[in-house]
C-alpha cells in the first residue's frame, strides 16, 4: 500500500520567511510587537508551524530539539489557546544546570520545572500514530529542566495560536540537568512529585510543588503527543534531541539575580541564577 507522508513543513513560502525573519529581529533587538505585520501574519496553526520552521535558517542556529507549552489547562487558558503547542530549542539558548541565565529582555519572568527526555533514535514521520510504547521506547534518558520562556509579542495573551506558533511558542532560553538514574523507567511519572525553590541570594523567597499530572496527565502522554504532532507535519523526532514536555507546576516568578532549582529526588536536581542584567 503507498501510504501518503505529508510533506515537510520546512518547505514554508516566503511569507512564513518573512514572518520568522520579523520575529527574529525583534528578538536580537529585545522589541516586542502587538501583532506581526499583516502582509505576513499567519491565521491558522499550520502557518504558524511554517513560520516557526524558517527560524533555523533565518537566525543561523540549528535546531537542538522540542518544548512543548500549554500542557495544563491552566496553561491553555492563561495564553487563550485549546491545546499544547510545538516549539524549537535553539542552539545558543540551551544551557547546563548552574548556568547563568540572561534576564536582559525577557518580560515574563519565569522559569518552569519539567521533565526532559533525550531521543535515543528517531522518530520518522509515518501514517499511523505512535503509542506511548513506540516513543518510551526510542528515548535514551529523562532529565530535570528549567525552561525560561517569553514572547516578543505583547500581551502575548491575546496573541493566538497562530502568532504564538510563529514566535516559537514562547521558547526563550532552557537547562537541562543531568539524566537520571534509569529507575524512572519503572515509576509512575503522573504523580511524581517536584519541589521548586526561589532565592536572591540565601534568602528563601518561596517553595512550589507539583506533579507530573501537570503535564497533560503525564510527561510521557506530552512526549508522545509532541512525536505525533512533528510527524504531521512531516517533521522527525530525531535522535540527540531534547524534548522539555511542560511544567509541572505553577510558573516560578524571578526577578534578576534571583536563583531557581527544582528537586526531582532520587532523578535529579536541576539549578540556574537568572542574571543581574
Amino acid at each position: 500500500m503507498n501510504l501518503q507522508i505529508p510533506i515537510p513543513i520546512e518547505t514554508a513560502l516566503p511569507m512564513a520567511q518573512q514572518a520568522a525573519q520579523v520575529i527574529w529581529e525583534h528578538w536580537q533587538l529585545g522589541q516586542v510587537l502587538s501583532a506581526l505585520p499583516e502582509a505576513c501574519r499567519p491565521l491558522t496553526p499550520a502557518q504558524g508551524y511554517a513560520a516557526q520552521a524558517q527560524l533555523p535558517s533565518v537566525s543561523g542556529r540549528s535546531v537542538l530539539g522540542w518544548k512543548i507549552a500549554a500542557t495544563s489547562a491552566n496553561g491553555q487558558a492563561h495564553i487563550n489557546v485549546s491545546g499544547p503547542l510545538a516549539g524549537r530549542l535553539l542552539s545558543g539558548q540551551v544551557f547546563e544546570s548552574g548556568a547563568t541565565v540572561p534576564s536582559a529582555g525577557n518580560r515574563m519572568r519565569v522559569a518552569e520545572p519539567e521533565f526532559a527526555f533525550a531521543m535515543a533514535q528517531d522518530l520518522p514521520p509515518q501514517a499511523a500514530p505512535y503509542n506511548q510504547q513506540q516513543v518510551m521506547a526510542a528515548v535514551a534518558s529523562l532529565h530535570p529542566a528549567l525552561e525560561v520562556p517569553d514572547s516578543r509579542l505583547e500581551p502575548f495573551t491575546a496573541a493566538g495560536e497562530a502568532q504564538l506558533l510563529a514566535d516559537n511558542a514562547c521558547a526563550r532560553q532552557f537547562v537541562l540537568g543531568a539524566a537520571a538514574p534509569d529507575v524512572w523507567r519503572d515509576l509512575d511519572l503522573s504523580t511524581y512529585p517536584v519541589q521548586a525553590r526561589v532565592q536572591h541570594g540565601s534568602q528563601l523567597k518561596y517553595t512550589r510543588d507539583g506533579t507530573g499530572a501537570n503535564v497533560l496527565g503525564d510527561p510521557r502522554i506530552a512526549l508522545t503527543w509532541l512525536a505525533n504532532q512533528l510527524s504531521s507535519l512531516g517533521i522527525a523526532l530525531q535522535k540527540g534531541h531534547v524534548v522539555t514536555t511542560g511544567t509541572c507546576m505553577v510558573p516560578l516568578e524571578l526577578q534578576p539575580g534571583d536563583s531557581a532549582s527544582a528537586d526531582f529526588g532520587p532523578l535529579g536536581r536541576v539549578h540556574m541564577i537568572f542574571s543581574e542584567t
